[in-house]
């Protein structure tokens, strides 16, 4: 049978709206931006425990008082784990795309249960939203929106959007149809019987839409990370990547923070606004007084409540201040300038990222770091949303990527190389020397050859070539995963002198830290070796000379990556860019080497403080 090219056909139709509808998606993105920074503004303006007061005396007006004090203390516990800047990022985006998600679905599913036409025809849609994998939904969101928080919404907000369509259809249709009758017998318009009579018995249902809307989203967040929405997502990613259990567990507590507490509050918003739910609420205050756990206080008092918060914090100037400070130790050159710098979790590029986040940062730039896969990497600089990464191994790893983006990237030069790419066994593996001795031994190694994230270009490599050539591409199976879990791989299986093969590249710590053997490569497979080099957006040296100079003329030596990459490895999570301060300390004169100062600048900077 002929093979549909059903993918060739939606790729030309995204092109096309790429081409010829940018202006609506860059319209749509300032809209859905614009929503995004106001409300994070809103979050982060007050200090985190007063802001988590407020949100505290909103669950006791609507659950009651141990919910407030859970409420608090759930809010307390993020903040305890340096999380509250994370968790008001994510807050923030769940709720731009629920509330563009309601303003599509409540609309829609009004229509919906108003015609059978109408419901014919949305309901295999919403099925298809419904079941196709989350993910894919971020592959046109990134072509349309770019990188970041308004990608992150709209895959967000499409992937939410059919529970508040069925929810509001299914509400409206199950209102008693004699009520209906009854309003039409007595001349109601339809408008006002829907506005007064449907809407309001279907309102239950709907709540529980927005609360399914809202959960939805939430579960979307960590998907969303993968293209720069930051915030906890960001952090699971961060951790999925980097293999860190602590910082897993941290950023998904913060997500069931959130998630348990928008639940509550949702479910009892619903029964509060909704003509049964005060009735009921009636009836339970006159059947006499409620036990102290379960009172709750009218909304006037709750009011009340949240403005002597805000005006004791005020009193006691405890609001966020929004006046930034600039880090710098050396001249400010920068003058608050921001970078943003992306990196693949490799531990080359872990160690320069943060390397040149600490020596811009000592001249004033304000950077941020952000931990992407290859692909979304590459796009965020085509895009300009990024303005450089320092790991990109070229002419082969990376190929394509370079024949992709490349007429839409700055390639500001080599800073080490020639690398190698090869596979590895310990050095405990007898007969196994080259890849060519791999033949019929599968069965030594279960027939898998552990990998690394399957964006990364030597995975394509040694998929399409290496083991073709070798005539191993029917014996072995390649896993893919990421850096972090190939490594726990290889330490689990040498603890226990077990034959293992895995993808590595030279220079790499785990060379001085095992003893490893890299297996030759007679046929040349891999190629030549790569350099890396810094790769930036376009024009990014021309908005930033000073730094695109540092950046060309940067180079390191095997020694000083390696043990630069060793202090990182033994600082831990979090612990980054101290160690770079560490080893600059430890090194001194490179930060003058690689990032300097003229004499002149060095006078008159801003700070006046010299280049030491």
């Amino acid at each position: 049978m002929p093979r549909l090219q059903l993918g060739d056909w939606v790729d030309d139709g995204v092109s096309w709206l790429v081409d010829h509808m940018s202006w609506l998606f860059d319209a749509i993105k300032m809209v859905v931006e614009g929503l995004y920074d106001g409300i994070y503004a809103v979050l982060t303006a007050p200090e985190p425990l007063l802001l988590a007061g407020i949100l505290a005396v909103a669950a006791w007006w609507l659950r009651g008082l141990v919910a407030g004090v859970l409420a608090f203390a759930g809010f307390a516990l993020v903040d305890s784990m340096a999380l509250w800047d994370k968790a008001m990022s994510t807050l923030a985006l769940v709720l731009v795309a629920t509330l563009v998600a309601l303003v599509i679905s409540i609309p829609l599913g009004i229509w919906a249960a108003r015609s059978k036409t109408v419901s014919a025809v949305v309901r295999p849609v919403l099925d298809l939203l419904q079941t196709m994998p989350s993910m894919v939904l971020l592959i046109p969101a990134i072509l349309f929106f770019g990188m970041g928080v308004p990608a992150g919404v709209v895959a967000t907000l499409i992937f939410a959007l059919a529970p508040g369509v069925r929810m509001t259809e299914l509400g409206i249709r199950q209102v008693d149809a004699e009520l209906v009758e009854a309003a039409e017998a007595f001349g109601t318009p339809p408008r006002d019987t829907l506005l007064r009579v449907q809407l309001p018995s279907a309102l239950p249902t709907i709540m529980a839409g927005v609360n399914q809307v809202i959960m939805l989203g939430l579960s979307m967040v960590v998907i969303a990370g993968m293209v720069g929405t930051g915030g906890l997502g960001g952090a699971v990613n961060e951790a999925i990547g980097q293999l860190d259990i602590g910082l897993g567990f941290e950023a998904g507590l913060g997500i069931v923070v959130l998630a348990i507490y928008l639940d509550r509050m949702t479910g009892a918003l619903g029964a509060q606004i909704s003509p049964l739910g005060r009735r009921a609420a009636a009836k339970a205050r006159t059947a006499g007084t409620p036990k102290l756990w379960n009172h709750r206080p009218r909304p006037v008092v709750a009011l009340a409540g949240v403005v002597v918060l805000a005006l004791v914090a005020g009193g006691l100037g405890i609001f966020g201040s929004s006046a930034q400070t600039t880090a710098a130790t050396g001249t400010d050159v920068g003058q608050g300038k921001k970078v943003t710098i992306g990196y693949i979790p490799w531990d080359e590029g872990i160690a320069t990222t943060f390397l040149w986040k600490e020596l811009l940062e000592e001249r004033g730039f304000n950077v941020t770091t952000t931990q992407y896969a290859a692909g979304p990497l590459y796009t965020g600089l085509a895009t300009g949303q990024i303005d450089f990464q320092t790991d990109a191994w070229l002419p082969v790893t990376h190929a394509e990527y370079w024949k992709k983006y490349g007429d839409q990237l700055e390639d500001l030069g080599k800073w080490y190389g020639p690398t190698s790419l090869e596979l590895t066994v310990p050095s405990y593996v007898k007969g196994v020397d080259s890849l060519a001795d791999l033949k019929g031994q599968s069965s030594k190694f279960k027939g898998r050859i552990v990998g690394i994230e399957p964006s990364a270009g030597m995975m394509g490599l040694l998929k399409d070539k290496v083991l073709g050539e070798y005539g191993l591409d029917g014996e072995y199976e390649v896993v893919d995963g990421s850096t972090p879990a190939m490594l726990a791989e290889l330490k689990r299986a040498y603890a226990k002198k077990e034959p293992i093969v895995v993808t590595l590249w030279s220079p790499h710590w785990a060379y001085s830290d095992y003893d490893l053997k890299k297996l030759k490569d007679p046929k040349a497979a891999w190629g030549e070796g790569d350099g890396v080099h810094t790769l930036a957006r376009k024009g990014f040296a021309d908005d930033n000379p000073e730094v695109g100079d540092w950046l060309k003329n940067f180079s390191m030596t095997e020694k000083q990556l390696t043990g630069l990459e060793a202090r990182i490895q033994q600082a831990g999570k979090g612990g980054e860019q101290d160690a770079v301060r560490a080893w600059l300390k430890a090194n001194p004169g490179l930060a003058e080497k690689w990032a300097p100062v003229g004499s002149s600048e060095g006078k008159s900077g801003a700070n006046g403080v010299s280049d030491n």
